[in-house]
Formats: structure tokens, C-alpha cells, sequence
């Protein structure tokens, strides 16, 4: 049996300079296409090579020692940057260079020796069950789109959807009389997740309503769900800036954010006893172990199982 000829490597550019940008928007083309991975993915990969390239200057990418990644890794702390930003810096170069060997630009992959920065697994923070009600009633008639507003608040913390999963909901994603709308998240996947009565009330309140009103500026038929004062999809940061502001009124801590909700609505499904993974499901998570975060959250409902079932509790 005869074997092919492995392929010979291209000459290896310099990979400095305009050369490296051209590699890495090449790169960024092959995660949006090949990879699919999300726009706000791609996105975050790109400003994540840019500042590598910053950082390069004129050095060469086939020429960097493991001495060098490890002084990009100390740049990266002395940007002050978050120890989550600094790794997902890391894996974005990891990728870059992964890509650039499949392209046969590079031979060897030193990043592959360069260690993660090891991340402190912080408790992300919630709403407290309490503060809820106060927080979804916050828009109030005298608020231009009030019931916009109460539906989106409702929405966050009935479905957990990320922000961009609300602002790109459309309306043929509601199935309001079953009780479920369906969430496109990440890489496109789809999954279902139910709607409460309060939900249901508030989106309904608001189609009979604002979004009637909305939709009229619009030049065609929008098909999004929640609205602009244009008439057009309400974006992620419209949405941002929507909750923040109820927030601030509801007097809970100006950290609150849409994935406080999406925190919040995990949590309280598990301190009322739902099972992990169908809190995975409802979540959208590729793996568990993203779930199980929320389990270190209500150490009390973990010591009253503990005290109810064991038998020295």
C-alpha cells in the first residue's frame, strides 16, 4: 500500500503586521461560517485578537517563544482586565494558532503549553425572592410603554433567556395559549420553555396594547416581539438599559442586569426543588457542570435536605 506524500508546508509568512490582521479576519470569517458560532462569540474573538495584535507589534508569531505568550498573559493583567476576560483572551489565541496550523502557516502551536489563568468560580448574583414582585411591577402607567416594559421584565424572569434571546423572539415563538414560547439560543438551538400566568397576563397586555402602537411607526410588519419606540427590534442594550432603570426603581443593587434574571430564575427553580437538568434544559446549557454553579447558591435548602433525610441530620 502506497502512502501519500504528506503535504508541505506553505512558506511561512511573517505574520506581523498587516499580514496578522489578514490571518485573523480570515480566522474570524471561519468561526462566523465553518463554526457558526454566534455573532456576539465572534464578535467578543474579535476584539480579543485585536488587542493580541496590539500586543505583537512587530513581533513574529512564528518567532514567539513561550516566554513571549506568558508576557502577553502579564500584559493582559496589567490592562486591569477580569481573570474570566484574561482566559477567554487565552482561548481565543489558542484558536487563532489551532487555525493557523489547519491553514499550515504555522508548525508548532507553542500556545498550547501556555496554562489557562485559573478562575476564581464566582456566585453569580440574584434577586431575592422577595425583591421580585416589587421589581416586575416597577413600570408604571406614567412610563411611555409600560406594559412593554412589565412583559419584557416578566419574560426574563419566567423564561431565564439571555438578552439576545428576547430581543430576537418573534412573534410566531409564542404559543401563549399552551403556555410555552420557544427560545433560539446559542449556535441556533432551539428549546421550550414554559410561560407562568403572570407572564402570559403581561404579554398579552402588552400585544393588545403597546406593540399595537409600536408596530404602526414600523414602514412593514415588524415580526419581532418587543419593539422599539421606532417600531423596530428592540436591541440587547435597549434591554440592558430597560432593566437597569427598573432596577434603580425597585431600589435592588445597580449590578442588576438581564442575566441577574436569567440567575435569579435558575436559582429559585432549584431552592424550590426542581431537578438539575431540567433546569439545564430550560437554560439552554451544553453541559451541566454550567448548571450546577446555581446549586452552591441556597446553602440553606442544602442543609434542611440534609437535616430531613439523613439519618444522623
Amino acid at each position: 500500500m502506497v502512502r501519500a506524500k504528506p503535504k508541505p508546508l506553505r512558506p511561512s509568512p511573517k505574520l506581523t503586521g498587516n499580514v496578522a490582521e489578514r490571518w485573523s479576519a480570515a480566522f474570524i470569517e471561519y468561526l462566523r461560517t465553518e463554526c457558526h458560532l454566534s455573532e456576539n462569540t465572534v464578535a467578543a474573538y474579535q476584539r480579543d485578537l485585536k488587542r493580541f495584535r496590539q500586543w505583537l507589534g512587530t513581533k513574529k508569531i512564528p518567532a514567539l517563544t513561550i516566554r513571549d505568550l506568558s508576557d502577553f498573559v502579564g500584559h493582559l493583567h496589567d490592562q486591569e482586565l477580569a481573570p474570566a476576560s484574561i482566559a477567554r483572551h487565552v482561548v481565543a489565541v489558542k484558536m487563532f494558532f489551532r487555525y493557523l496550523q489547519l491553514e499550515q502557516i504555522l508548525k508548532d502551536n507553542l500556545v498550547e503549553l501556555l496554562g489557562s489563568p485559573k478562575l476564581w468560580q464566582r456566585i453569580p448574583e440574584v434577586v431575592a425572592p422577595e425583591m421580585v414582585e416589587t421589581f416586575l411591577e416597577a413600570p408604571q402607567p406614567f412610563d411611555a410603554f409600560w406594559r412593554r416594559d412589565r412583559a419584557l421584565l416578566e419574560l426574563l424572569y419566567a423564561t431565564g433567556c439571555r438578552a439576545s434571546e428576547l430581543s430576537n423572539m418573534n412573534l410566531r415563538d409564542l404559543r401563549l395559549a399552551d403556555g410555552f414560547c420557544m427560545c433560539h439560543g446559542k449556535g441556533n438551538k432551539q428549546r421550550i420553555v414554559p410561560l407562568g400566568r403572570k407572564a402570559r397576563e403581561a404579554v398579552t397586555d402588552y400585544l393588545d396594547h403597546d406593540r399595537s402602537r409600536l408596530a404602526c411607526i414600523a414602514e412593514t410588519a415588524p415580526d419581532w416581539l418587543l419593539l422599539s419606540r421606532s417600531g423596530k427590534r428592540l436591541r440587547r442594550e435597549a434591554i440592558w438599559t430597560i432593566v437597569k432603570k427598573y432596577a434603580s426603581r425597585a431600589g435592588i443593587s445597580s449590578n442588576v442586569s438581564p442575566h441577574t434574571m436569567r440567575h435569579s430564575f435558575a436559582t429559585h427553580l432549584l431552592a424550590g426543588g426542581a431537578d438539575l437538568r431540567q433546569v439545564q434544559e430550560m437554560l439552554g446549557h451544553a453541559s451541566i457542570a454550567t448548571t450546577q454553579i446555581y446549586t452552591h447558591i441556597d446553602q440553606s435548602r442544602l442543609k434542611l435536605i440534609h437535616q430531613q433525610y439523613h439519618p444522623r441530620g
